[in-house]
């Protein structure tokens, strides 16, 4: 089964060369040739398949004879955790990121692009195609065999034994893989010397599919960081967690840019340097994760992948900025910003925004690295630097994401701006003087939760005079609201991925500004007080099996001194791992969350050492990143297509 294995991905690089010359040689005027080429791209999707199947495969026959499937299973482990660690390593990834985008491209063929787009496209695509085959054939091999065949493996890193692992990795790696497809129409765009919009309504659409991905594998990513490393946080600014935030950043310019140049012919040269910069970020992201030239908990080790990745996106860039460079004089913007106090206007500043959070996390992130290599000193840039930069940036940000849909197209006049911010405004200036009466310190966090409220009412507001409309029209309230929201997707459903942003950002506000946080040792019986809770250690309980021991704590909890349920914060110790793994223990609420660790204790006297925070907000993050899922789901819905009628 390995040989087959090998043999698939083999015979998938003598597939993908061909078919990038086939789609080279095509691009000239033989459609003969492109046809082959697309032909290459689906048995590339089979030949990639077969090999994926048979790495799953071993997995659940627990081979151990394979190097790759006995560094990352073992038999005790679950078969969701076993088929999860496909996905574990080097090796297993690439490949999953090599099948997606083959499924991807298959999928595009499947729609038919345009005949002189569709050669670039299939270029695009079998040239990253033979670029992971090559590292997966010679230096990343998932079906690599060991001279004898141990009783059992290693099993997965205990702190990948969490349902995060089934998720997160195939859903951002899934994101770094789709951006390979709007940046293949944007290159063929560039090859073709197209001048008008054809290309960036099937790149948007692609882009937004790869957002939702990269999206979810970073709010996955900050969930299982929340519940499983045991530190009382959900994003420390990592440098493989800012690899994964950058494209993701880049892209939402692009998808917000691209409405202008739709609408008004403008900022075409700006949309071709998003689309180049979210996919190279893509492929730096996986360079970080595998270079070693960072220090992170997320990186796979120090290996020569990190190099090669280096390389690529190296050529990347040159025939990128190369082609753009060529096409300049068919890229210039068909109309001007009319004023600054315009909708286009709004849209240009929030892309800047987004560029410049991105900068700043690009520039943090690698700084260590560039300065170790000049000056030999090991120097870190923490999360006060993000903080500091990217907070003040990203609140003007959202600041603007309320202001762009009630401004006008063109220029906005006075009178439309009063109508328009009126009641935003004064909503966020009553929420203000709400909090300030409640005694909520902080003015940052204020200036935040201000922010926020007049967002949220520029939404509810343009969604009210929707609903209000089309009642006129004889709809009842209840049914305006959904074909509203149905009628017009992309705009609506953009609103409530903008509604989830904002909930994100009260828990992003309520837990980094309010958080309250105690530890204690404790024989049982005993309390310590954080906030308004009460913690009783009661008992230790200690549970063995033959390959891991699990040590929980009881806690008794009392909110303003009625009781409020028990949490068992705990410690797991895994037989082939040396460090234990907390297994933290949470109260979540509507207000707040109450999150109690299990530091350490002494099995002789009893004694036990707790953690505990208080996370304000905290359950709005995941309610947001509900909304965001949903909100693109339905934006990226496709519309149904009319019936032909026939003469």
């Amino acid at each position: 089964m390995a040989d087959l294995g090998y043999f698939s991905l083999a015979l998938a690089l003598v597939v993908a060369l061909f078919s990038l010359l086939s789609a080279l040689l095509g691009a000239r005027g033989r459609p003969e040739l492109v046809a082959a080429a697309r032909n290459g791209t689906f048995a590339l999707l089979g030949l990639i398949s077969v090999a994926s199947a048979v790495l799953a495969y071993a997995f659940l026959s627990h081979d151990f004879n394979l190097e790759y499937v006995a560094n990352y299973s073992a038999k005790g482990m679950s078969t969701f955790y076993t088929l999860a660690a496909f996905w574990a390593g080097n090796e297993g990834s690439l490949l999953f990121w090599s099948w997606v985008l083959a499924l991807m491209a298959a999928i595009v063929l499947w729609q038919k692009p345009r005949r002189d787009f569709l050669p670039y496209i299939l270029a695009v695509v079998a040239v990253n195609q033979a670029f992971f085959l090559l590292l997966m054939l010679f230096v990343a091999n998932p079906f690599v065999r060991l001279i004898f065949t141990p009783a059992d493996g290693i099993g997965l890193n205990p702190l990948l034994e969490n349902p995060g692992m089934l998720f997160h990795p195939i859903t951002l790696l899934a994101g770094y893989a789709g951006f390979t497809i709007p940046f293949a129409f944007a290159i063929a765009h560039l090859a073709t010397g197209q001048v008008g919009e054809e290309w960036l309504r099937p790149a948007r659409r692609y882009t937004l599919v790869a957002w939702l991905f990269l999206g979810v594998g970073n709010l996955l990513g900050a969930w299982w960081a929340y519940v499983e490393l045991g530190w009382g946080g959900y994003w420390a600014w990592d440098a493989v967690e800012n690899a994964g935030l950058m494209p993701w950043l880049t892209a939402t310019a692009f998808l917000h840019s691209a409405m202008i140049q739709k609408r008004r012919g403008m900022l075409k040269v700006w949309n071709m340097v998003l689309i180049i910069i979210t996919f190279n970020l893509c492929l730096f992201g996986t360079f970080l994760t595998r270079s070693g030239v960072v220090s992170s908990i997320h990186t796979f080790g120090i290996s020569s992948l990190g190099r090669l990745f280096l390389g690529f996106i190296f050529l990347s860039l040159f025939v990128s900025v190369f082609l753009l460079y060529q096409r300049l004089p068919s890229l210039k913007s068909e109309d001007k910003l009319g004023s600054l106090v315009s909708r286009e206007s709004t849209f240009l500043i929030n892309n800047l925004l987004l560029v410049a959070i991105a900068f700043a996390t690009f520039l943090g992130t690698i700084y260590p690295a560039i300065y170790e290599a000049v000056r030999g000193v090991k120097v870190t840039v923490g999360p006060s630097f993000f903080n500091q930069v990217n907070g003040p940036i990203f609140l003007l940000f959202l600041l603007l994401m309320g202001i762009c849909p009630i401004i006008g197209w063109r220029r906005a006049t006075p009178r439309n701006l009063l109508r328009n911010f009126l009641i935003p405004a004064t909503t966020a200036v009553l929420v203000l003087v709400l909090l300030i009466v409640l005694r909520v310190k902080t003015w940052y966090a204020l200036i935040g939760f201000g922010v926020c409220a007049f967002v949220l009412a520029t939404i509810i507001l343009e969604w009210f005079r929707g609903v209000r409309a089309r009642h006129r029209k004889g709809e009842n309230y209840f049914a305006a609201f959904f074909r509203l929201l149905w009628g017009n997707r992309p705009r609506y459903g953009g609103y409530i991925v903008h509604v989830g942003i904002i909930l994100l950002a009260l828990g992003v506000i309520g837990s980094s500004f309010y958080k309250v946080e105690a530890e204690a040792s404790l024989n049982p019986g005993e309390s310590f007080q954080i906030g308004k809770y009460t913690l009783t250690y009661e008992s230790m309980n200690d549970k063995a099996t033959a390959n891991k021991e699990v040590v929980s704590a009881t806690v008794q909890v009392l909110n303003g001194g009625k009781p409020a349920g028990v949490l068992t914060p705990a410690q797991t110790f895994q037989v082939n791992y040396q460090n234990p793994v907390s297994e933290v223990a949470i109260r979540s609420t509507p207000l707040e969350d109450l999150y109690i660790i299990l530091m350490g204790w002494d099995k002789i006297g009893g004694v036990a050492a707790f953690k505990a925070f208080v996370n304000p907000l905290m359950v709005w993050m995941w309610i947001g990143g509900v909304l965001f899922i949903l909100g693109t789901v339905i934006a990226i819905w496709p519309e149904r297509k009319p019936a032909h009628v026939q003469a």
